[in-house]
Order: C-alpha cells, then structure tokens, then sequence
C-alpha cells in the first residue's frame, strides 16, 4: 500500500545530504514516500539514491531523473505532476534536500492539513527563526516577504518559504491552468499566490530554519531579479489568475523566462 504522503525533493550536488535526509525522513512515525527529483548532478546524487533504493526495495524512494538543469520551479512542476499521476497520495510536500528544512517539522505540516489546504513551514511566525545566516541575508529575505504581501496582499508571513505542504485537490488546482511561469524562488511566491486566489485555506506552522551545514548554496542574483519582476507579473495578472483558478480553465500557453536556481531567500 502507498503511503498517503508524499515529498518531493529536488537535488543538485546534494550528495552530502541526500542518504541522511533519507534515512531521517524514513525514521519518521508517519511513512512519506520521497521522489527526489534530480537534474543530472555532477557529483553522483542520483546514483547514491539509486543505490539506496536497490539497498532498500521495500521503502516508498523513487528518483526522476532530468537530463539538464532548469532551475527549481521546473524541477518542483516535474515532481508535483509525477507524483499526481503515479500515486494516490492526499496529502504533497516540497523541502530543500540541505536539513534546512528540518525532517521532524513534516509531522506539523502533516497536522495542520487536516485542517488546511495548504500548510506552510514558516520563519517568520513568531519573530525571525534563522540559524546561521548573516545578517544581509536575513535583510533581503525579511524584507523579501514584506514586499510580497505589500504588493499582493498574500496574508502569509512568510510567501517565499520553500517548506511546504498541499492537499492533493489545491494543487491539482493550481497546475490545472497550465504551467509553472518562474524558475528561481518567485515560483515559491507563485504556488502560495495563487493557492490564495483559488480560496484555498492556507495555515502557517512556525519552524526554526537551519541553514545548511554541507554543499553549497545556490542563491544567485537572477534568483532575486527573477522574484523582484515576478511579484509585479503575479500582481499585475491577479483578475486573470483569479478567473482560470475558479473557472478551471487554462490560462498559460507557453513557459518563459531564463534558467534560475533556487533557494529560499
């Protein structure tokens, strides 16, 4: 049987992280079944969760494998459509692969979508809950979520927190009108902004984010261009996203822009 919970964990170059975080995920009291999700990392990540799924047949592990890399919002679109058409899981989850997402935090997001249709992993909550991270950092990310809800008016404290969990029919909503439009981190802003416009009810969990111990970040500046000129797009779009989002209709044709990791800033 399936389990009823599913993450997806996209990878490049985490192949100091990735067999412990596995290992961590599986130890949890409640059985997630894991997609990692990698885009052709040079340092062997994909052949270590492939080794690790011939060394446990039996553990719900499943690797995509893409051939180039494409940034994070494609990576998360892949893994989200994989899982929706190859399980029957109620319940979705997006995590960095780095432990900044601490693994023990699943069963609060698991918790609060009881309830809600979106649970969100969030630093923010209750004053700033950032380890290790410099203070310029912690400026461009605080102040990143203060321009979105400034702009949008998303009631979210934290809209560019990568920490999250769906209810199976919000995000089949959501990816029903066409495809992911950004690449870097503004695809994080874009899933919760939209979420918000279908009426989903959205519910914040505060967690304490650790940045990561191993391997390298993969924060860029076209990274903050992209969320900077992508929070306008989502405002200036708001009446036509609202309309497909409750209409059910398509409203994307194409993809754009240019290839942009992503990290939660």
């Amino acid at each position: 049987m399936q389990p009823d919970h599913w993450i997806v964990l996209p990878t490049y170059n985490e192949a100091e992280n990735i067999l412990p975080l596995l290992e961590a995920i599986q130890a949890l009291p409640i059985p997630f079944g894991v997609l990692v999700v990698d885009d052709n990392s040079p340092d062997g990540t994909a052949t270590l969760v492939q080794k690790y799924q011939a060394a446990n047949p039996r553990r719900p592990i499943h690797l995509l494998h893409r051939p180039t890399k494409e940034g994070l919002g494609r990576a998360y679109e892949a893994g989200f459509r994989w899982v929706l058409e190859n399980t029957t899981a109620s319940y979705i989850y997006e995590m960095d692969a780095d432990f900044s997402h601490p693994p023990q935090y699943l069963l609060a997001l698991a918790e609060a979508l009881k309830q809600a249709d979106v649970a969100i992993g969030s630093r923010y909550l209750r004053g700033i809950n950032v380890v290790n991270w410099p203070l310029s950092r912690i400026l461009l990310s605080y102040g990143a979520s203060w321009y979105v809800r400034l702009l949008t008016g998303l009631p979210v404290k934290d809209p560019t927190a990568g920490f999250v969990g769906y209810r199976r029919s919000t995000l089949e909503k959501i990816l029903a009108i066409g495809p992911i439009r950004f690449r870097g981190y503004a695809f994080q802003i874009e899933m919760k902004y939209k979420a918000y416009l279908a009426g989903a009810h959205i519910e914040e969990v505060p967690i304490i984010f650790v940045e990561r111990v191993a391997g390298r970040s993969k924060m860029s500046r076209q990274v903050v261009q992209e969320a900077i000129w992508g929070v306008l797009w989502l405002r200036l779009r708001r009446a036509h996203l609202k309309r497909a989002l409750l209409g059910g209709r398509r409203f994307f044709t194409a993809t754009s822009s240019a290839s942009t990791d992503g990290e939660s800033p």
